[in-house]
């Protein structure tokens, strides 16, 4: 029976974004929610505890006052959460959250499986889930649409450009979840008041060997911009000739 550990990152809903003057992004009302791909993984965790017994814990890092994505996490299922925080624990880099997860788990959380979603809505840089495996020295197995386990080995199917290809891995190892590998249950009332009950085990900076320094510096983001450049051209032989013409120049021929 598998010690199964998810991991989720709590992200700014995209859907409360607006933009403001010179592309400049406006956050004043935004709200929070769990990355949609760690949803996945999230659901994938129990479905696989649905079918072989074990245990499901999920962990994050964040600032202490981002508990409501615990309550969220829990209510999806998991038994126990891990929350690793401190108020510096903001707008972290892909190199910082493996470092920081990796000295979270390791000695501390007992795992034979870790499942990431396969990037984050907000960076979506796909780095998290191997650096992890690489700090903890275990297998990972990326891009996951099917997972089974066979005693000591997990065997997966993983999406690619040519197709589906299958690999097997011993336990423990560490794979991220692709997003159609399964859709990810609604939380009904019953499971958001049972999550207030689960225990929740706090991590903080004090506890980790450290430093976190950022590998990547964030200069600026804006929003992405549309220029539609219109141009009518007449349906007989000058006016395709021009066509061509204003393809080539664009150099979209």
């Amino acid at each position: 029976m598998p010690n199964i550990l998810c991991c989720y990152k709590w992200v700014i809903d995209e859907a409360y974004i607006r933009t403001g003057p010179a592309q400049a992004l406006d956050m004043s009302i935004v709200d929070y929610k769990i990355s949609d791909y760690d949803k996945n993984a999230i659901e994938e965790a129990m479905l696989l505890q649905e079918r072989f017994g074990g245990s499901v814990a999920a962990i994050t890092i964040g600032r202490p006052d981002d508990t409501k994505g615990l309550k969220d996490a829990l209510s999806r299922g998991p038994q126990k959460a891990y929350f690793v925080n401190d108020p510096s624990f903001e707008d972290l880099e892909p190199a910082q959250t493996a470092a920081i997860l990796a000295d979270a788990i390791s000695g501390r959380i007992e795992y034979d499986l870790i499942l990431c979603g396969e990037g984050s809505s907000d960076l979506y840089a796909q780095q998290v889930g191997p650096r992890l495996a690489e700090k903890l020295g275990i297998p990972c197995v990326s891009y996951a649409v099917a997972i089974n386990i066979e005693e000591s080995r997990i065997k997966v199917e993983r999406k690619t450009e040519e197709g589906l290809e299958v690999v097997a891995a011993p336990l423990p190892v560490l794979v991220t979840v692709a997003p159609d590998i399964n859709s990810p249950r609604i939380p009904g009332l019953r499971d958001t008041l049972a999550a207030s009950k689960k225990p929740v085990e706090e991590i903080g900076l004090a506890d980790l060997p450290g430093p976190y320094e950022a590998r990547i510096q964030t200069v600026g983001i804006k929003a992405a911009s549309l220029m539609r450049n219109g141009q009518k051209f007449s349906a007989d032989q000058a006016g395709v000739k021009a066509l061509v013409e204003a393809l080539q120049k664009d150099g979209a021929l």
